[in-house]
């Protein structure tokens, strides 16, 4: 991090070792926060931690000793420059989305980056970032959201923060600011359901598909399965810019048996705080991530991601002990 900061004017402020160190602390206490902030509007770890390094600097070349509520203030900042790239985002979409699944249904541009951890295991960083159990289904519908959407969404029911103080940030009437959050909340109503709230529910219907897609039994993938379920793809190789939907607990059994061999290869894992796994062959390669969202005991949507060069990103190293 920089070693000087600057005041409004521009003129380096000068400070002692002491204010330095205190003024850097500050920031911390209000990292875990911000980094979840950051992570439910980008849907990208890497891209998150950019966003605070990015505010990290603004913060450093402001003289903050008159902002009264310095995490506010710095979750604005946070927040700006996510707006700031997610416009850039939707302004690189020049092409519509294109029919990917085999019933013709286009998927969002990317499936987000999914947080992990084994079971069992605490994680108190990611306690914070997943305080209200944002599956990665719910982030998938996000990535579908308008950015003033997300960000009306993100910051006011996730975060509570109230539409007068947001309104600025998306230059918008606080009226028309919840007219957006509102939009934004019935599509991930719709699209997004909450997941089951018990772990061990949520583990005993995935271990069963598993077991199905293992033995090749359709019946029971069908009855752990929601009729309505989705599974979505990034496609592998060659395919990552666009998902691949399918749609319909038939249409997701027949491509689970196909996956039966994988089966004995899953590690039970925590996908964004809900149950999923971690797939990893024998030569230790890693195969696939899979979250999925269950409820009331069923299978509503499977999140798989299968491109090499997005799971050598993460750290799966102990998913291989």
């Amino acid at each position: 991090m920089p070693g000087a900061s600057r005041g409004r004017s521009g003129d380096t402020v000068n400070e002692t070792v002491d204010e330095r160190s205190s003024r850097t602390e500050l920031f911390e206490e209000h990292r875990p926060h911000l980094r979840a902030v950051a992570y439910r509007m980008l849907g990208s770890i890497s891209e998150a931690e950019d966003a605070l390094q990015d505010a990290w600097l603004r913060y450093d070349r402001t003289d903050t000793g008159a902002v009264g509520n310095l995490g506010g203030w710095l979750t604005t900042v946070v927040s700006r420059v996510c707006l700031n790239q997610l416009r850039d985002r939707a302004a690189r979409r020049e092409e519509p989305l294109q029919p990917t699944g085999p019933d013709g249904a286009g998927g969002p541009e990317r499936i987000p980056d999914p947080l992990l951890r084994r079971e069992g295991v605490v994680d108190p960083e990611q306690e914070v970032m997943l305080a209200d159990s944002v599956g990665l289904a719910l982030m998938v519908v996000m990535e579908s959201l308008s950015p003033a959407e997300r960000v009306a969404f993100v910051l006011h029911d996730l975060f509570a923060v109230p539409f007068e103080e947001i309104a600025p940030l998306i230059e918008k009437t606080a009226a028309a600011t919840r007219q957006l959050a509102s939009r934004a909340r019935r599509k991930v109503q719709g699209q997004a359901p909450a997941p089951d709230p018990d772990l061990g529910r949520q583990r005993r219907a995935v271990d069963a598909f598993f077991a199905a897609a293992r033995n090749g039994d359709l019946d029971a993938l069908l009855a752990v399965l929601d009729p309505d379920v989705v599974l979505r793809s990034d496609g592998g190789a060659g395919r990552a810019r666009h998902t691949v939907v399918l749609n319909g607990a038939a249409t997701v059994a027949g491509q689970a048996v196909l996956w039966g061999k994988l089966s004995p290869f899953a590690r039970p894992a925590l996908v964004n705080g809900t149950a999923g796994a971690v797939v990893i062959g024998d030569n230790g390669r890693a195969l696939s991530i899979m979250a999925f969202t269950v409820v009331d005991g069923a299978i509503a949507a499977i999140d798989v991601i299968v491109d090499q060069e997005r799971l050598a990103s993460f750290d799966l190293s102990a998913f291989r002990d």
